[in-house]
Order: structure tokens, then C-alpha cells, then sequence
């Protein structure tokens, strides 16, 4: 009888295993390659990387990060979301904007210190893969409206048991709520 072969995502997830020593050990890495390889292949998201130092500090984050470029917009701010009103844009065509991502397990209890350290490790805006000057970033795609509103933010993508990935929107702070 042939052995079984290993699925996709775990030949993916030996492929993306790092030649040097991780700062959160192989298992922190494993969830941040499977959270990846979700947002690549369930949900098109493009140019993503795993980041295991701050941005900031350049110190080891508390636990590993992804970041990427979605297929359209996360997160709309309350301010633009009426700007966006005003000038009769749809959603739709609002630029999407680089995010960061937490991977997590379901079983695991996250208290706000743990966010906070996090939040303080990160900048507001992922920085690219190539690291492109910010003012790409920063271009207005309509008048009145700068870069990200709202502060920093991620998305928290807690993965089940079964592989089932959800994602939540966390905010540094607190945020004026959506008009709908």
C-alpha cells in the first residue's frame, strides 16, 4: 500500500518554513502560513508576507503577523464613508489598502494587554513587500480624504478545529460607529 501524500496545505506550510530560527517557534509560523495561504487562496488577497519583527522597533512581534493587499475594502471610516456619499462614490470603487492580520486558535484567550502589544508593535499601514515609498500609500483617491482614517486596525483570523478561518475587524481604540 503507497503512503499517503501530504495535503496542499501542508506541503505549503514546510515550503514556507523559515531556514533561520523563529522568534515564536514552528508552531506560530505553521498557523500564521495557514491563515496566508487562506487569504491567498479562499479570498484573493495579494502581495502577502509574514512579518515576525515590528515594523516599529524592529523587536520580535508578540506573535507573528500577515500582511497583504485585499481584492477591495476592508474597512470603510464613518468620515469617508459620508465624503463617499457626498460624492456619489460607490464602494466598489474605493482603492483597497494594505492590512494586517493576527492569526490566532480558537481555544486561545487574548486580553487587551495582549492587543495592546500588538497594536504598539505595528504601524497603522503594513509596510509593502518591496517597500515602495509612502507617498504611493498616502495618495487621496477622492478630494478631502488623506490616507487610512480610524487609526491603527487589524483583522483578528481566528482559525477552529476544523481549518474554518474567520476574521474579525479589531481596532486600536475606540471607533465612531458606521452610519448605515
Amino acid at each position: 500500500m503507497e503512503g499517503l501524500r501530504p495535503s496542499e496545505l501542508t506541503s505549503y506550510i514546510e515550503a514556507s518554513k523559515p531556514i533561520d530560527v523563529l522568534p515564536h517557534g514552528f508552531h506560530n509560523h505553521a498557523l500564521a502560513a495557514q491563515v496566508l495561504h487562506n487569504l491567498q487562496y479562499q479570498h484573493d488577497w495579494s502581495e502577502l508576507q509574514i512579518h515576525h519583527h515590528s515594523s516599529v522597533s524592529g523587536k520580535p512581534l508578540p506573535k507573528p503577523l500577515v500582511s497583504g493587499l485585499p481584492p477591495h475594502r476592508i474597512y470603510v471610516h464613518p468620515d469617508e464613508q459620508i465624503e463617499m456619499l457626498k460624492h456619489k462614490v460607490q464602494e466598489k470603487d474605493v482603492p483597497s489598502e494594505r492590512e494586517w492580520v493576527l492569526p490566532t486558535q480558537l481555544r486561545e484567550k487574548w486580553s487587551l494587554r495582549e492587543f495592546a502589544d500588538v497594536f504598539d508593535a505595528i504601524g497603522e499601514v503594513p509596510p509593502t513587500i518591496d517597500q515602495v515609498d509612502e507617498e504611493k500609500q498616502n495618495d487621496s483617491w477622492l478630494p478631502g480624504i488623506g490616507s487610512r482614517r480610524g487609526g491603527k486596525r487589524l483583522l483578528l483570523a481566528t482559525v477552529g478545529d476544523d481549518s474554518t478561518v474567520v476574521y474579525y475587524i479589531v481596532h486600536d481604540g475606540i471607533v465612531k460607529p458606521r452610519q448605515n
